[in-house]
């Protein structure tokens, strides 16, 4: 699993600093998460092919998390693009995003498919045999939604020395990592445990947008691999953050350790603080394992 931040500064663009956008690689597969200004050009500066991007999530319609989206769209268009384009986002996302379309005559030659969200439950709005993504209800100004992204477990791992000793053809190699147990010619039956180890342990990506602090998502992202969360204001503006429907990074660490989480990684930090390293020091005081993210910073899990 593979997080690239292409943004993670709250509010307004700067000149060595972006609002919100970050790609994910899962399972082989990428998906766009939010898409604020200057997405495309981050986009190129991290060599990312666009035509792998296939799906898009916007958390809210809030502008340093979107306004970057027809940009993007229409450049695909002069891309050549085929391939269809999948965008999940707020009711609202579509009138948005085809009005400037049809204003200036930009419509687009491939298919384009918006997923419009309404519900203020969790629900499962994507899913395929390697993934699955369902949304997390924020507490945000507006309506918003996180996103968990979650694997499929794997096949079994054939423990090949056990295979070769039974003298297993190979053509049963696939229904054994599949789980199955298999019969020899003998009539002698094997079980399944005996010939394979299990899969690698499935990861998970809980990404929490614009949010302020809501014990209510705890059991929705309850022990995910990584918590992106907000930590907009640290503990001396605390006092913003009910007004502002954002979290410090300290309600950010609280959530991480309530939550059993493996790692978390902090982001959409106001800029009116002069060095992120003061958010992972205030996180740290309450739960260990904390990243920070910043622009063109990648992490592996």
């Amino acid at each position: 699993m593979k997080i690239t931040i292409l943004g993670c500064y709250s509010a307004t663009p700067r000149t060595f600093t972006n609002p919100t956008a970050q790609v994910l690689e899962i399972n082989n597969q990428i998906f766009l998460i939010d898409c604020g200004e200057g997405t495309q050009v981050q986009l190129r500066k991290q060599k990312i092919k666009f035509s792998r991007i296939k799906r898009i999530f916007i958390s809210h319609l809030h502008g340093d998390h979107f306004f970057g989206l027809i940009g993007l769209i229409s450049t695909f268009r002069l891309l050549n693009r085929e391939n269809p384009l999948h965008v999940y986002g707020p009711k609202g996302i579509k009138e948005a995003i085809t009005l400037q379309l049809k204003l200036s005559n930009s419509w687009t030659d491939y298919p384009l498919h918006f997923h419009e969200l309404t519900n203020k439950d969790s629900e499962l709005i994507y899913e395929d045999e390697f993934v699955s993504v369902t949304t997390i209800p924020l507490q945000h100004r507006i309506y918003c939604n996180g996103f968990l992204f979650k694997e499929k477990e794997g096949d079994r791992k054939l423990v090949l020395s056990k295979v070769l000793n039974k003298n297993i053809d190979k053509a049963y190699y696939r229904s054994i990592k599949k789980g199955k147990d298999i019969t020899l010619d003998t009539g002698e039956v094997i079980p399944n445990n005996e010939l394979t180890e299990a899969p690698d342990p499935v990861k998970s990506y809980a990404f929490c947008s614009d949010t302020k602090y809501d014990e209510a998502k705890i059991p929705l992202i309850n022990e995910a691999t990584v918590l992106y969360h907000e930590s907009t204001f640290l503990e001396s503006h605390q006092h913003l953050c009910q007004k502002t429907g954002h979290s410090s990074a300290k309600e950010a660490a609280t959530i991480a350790q309530k939550a059993n989480v493996g790692t978390l990684l902090l982001g959409h930090y106001s800029t009116r603080y002069g060095d992120i390293e003061l958010f992972k020091n205030e996180a740290k005081t309450i739960f260990e394992n904390v990243e920070v993210a910043d622009d063109g910073k990648i992490f592996e899990f």
